[in-house]
């Protein structure tokens, strides 16, 4: 039933052998890994775009990526492509992102390059938390094409046509690690599935209507605001801004080896994601709360890199994080990466709390 171009189960691969799952396939039981892990539990209270408001309307990255997994499993469905494939890397596609959205991954990055742990991003971190983090340190063996469409999912990127790249596992794992040292790495990546390139539009098309929605909801825009030329093109509502996006995707991708949207409605998305920019992304935050933002990441990187150098037990790194991991992460992994690593994988509020208890 699936379209020659699919990724069909019997390709998948994993990093470490195991036994065939009687009544699952690899990238069906992919997902249960991903839905089960901690990371995924964390998203609950995670920004997507705005963090502090008293709303409880407004999106969390927990919503998020289960828009991402529904909007990519739509396209999919009617491509006839692996559905299975498609919704575990789109549920696990954010794994790796860090408190405060965007801003805070921006922080941990010149963190991260400050010490000498190379470049900092939530793609690369969501594949290190699947296959190094998880589990106390054991990883969740997910399959490459899963973890290959995650670290490929960069939907800040948008490309008017996405044509899937061959890759062995070996090459996968070199372009990860290529991602720590080279700064232009992250803009070549190009998944190695069909199936990847529906996530990654895909994870575009979840996010852009349903950040105006929130922004006009908390008076940061209003309706009147959005451009006319654009949204007389694919409507004003989230949901005919996504109906337009993927209808057209569909039109213009079945029975192909690509994803591509119409040229007038990829120049809607790519004009859609200036304004949102513009007017929402760089005003999502005061220069004040960036600012302490910044105060908190550096304060707990600081103390809980001290706190292992000095072998703190009594120390939060210690009591909930290091204390269960392996004896192979914990001998392998350096100071600073290990607080990285702990700090990436914080909610919103947990951040909020360690800050405040290490400040008194």
């Amino acid at each position: 039933m699936l379209s020659r171009y699919a990724c069909v189960n019997e390709e998948a691969i994993r990093l470490k052998k195991e036994e065939k799952d009687p009544y699952r396939t690899d990238f069906f039981r992919d997902i249960d890994r991903i839905i089960y892990s901690l990371s995924y539990t964390r998203y609950a209270d995670k920004t997507q775009v705005f963090s502090y408001n008293e709303d409880d309307h407004i999106t969390k990255r927990m919503i998020h990526v289960q828009l991402v997994s529904k909007i990519a499993r739509t396209i999919g469905r009617n491509l006839k492509l692996n559905e299975d494939l498609i919704e575990a890397a789109a549920l696990g596609h954010d794994l790796g992102h860090v408190p405060f959205g965007h801003v805070g991954e921006s922080i941990l990055n010149e963190i991260s390059l400050e010490n000498g742990e190379g470049y900092f991003n939530h793609n690369i971190e969501s594949v290190r938390v699947l296959m190094n983090l998880e589990q106390n340190g054991r990883g969740r063996n997910i399959t490459v094409q899963v973890l290959d469409a995650i670290m490929c999912h960069n939907g800040e990127l948008p490309l008017n046509e996405y044509r899937p790249v061959k890759k062995t596992k070996e090459e996968f794992l070199e372009e990860y690690k290529q991602c720590y040292v080279d700064k232009r790495m992250i803009k070549k990546l190009r998944p190695m599935t069909l199936e990847g390139c529906v996530v990654r539009i895909s994870d575009i098309i979840a996010y852009i209507g349903k950040d105006i929605e929130d922004a006009i909801r908390l008076g940061v825009i209003k309706k009147e605001n959005l451009p006319k030329n654009i949204t007389k093109l694919i409507g004003e509502e989230n949901k005919n801004i996504v109906n337009t996006f993927v209808s057209d995707i569909i039109k213009n991708s079945k029975g192909k080896p690509y994803i591509k949207m119409s040229k007038p409605i990829f120049k809607a998305l790519v004009d859609l994601k200036a304004f949102n920019m513009e007017n929402i992304y760089l005003k999502a935050n005061t220069k004040q709360e960036i600012k302490m933002y910044e105060k908190m990441f550096r304060t707990l990187f600081d103390k809980y890199k001290n706190d292992i150098e000095i072998h703190n037990t009594k120390s939060e790194i210690y009591k909930k994080f290091l204390k269960d991991m392996t004896e192979e992460y914990i001998s392998s992994t350096t100071i600073a990466r290990k607080v990285i690593d702990f700090i990436a994988g914080m909610t919103d509020d947990y951040m909020k709390k360690c800050y405040n208890n290490c400040s008194n």
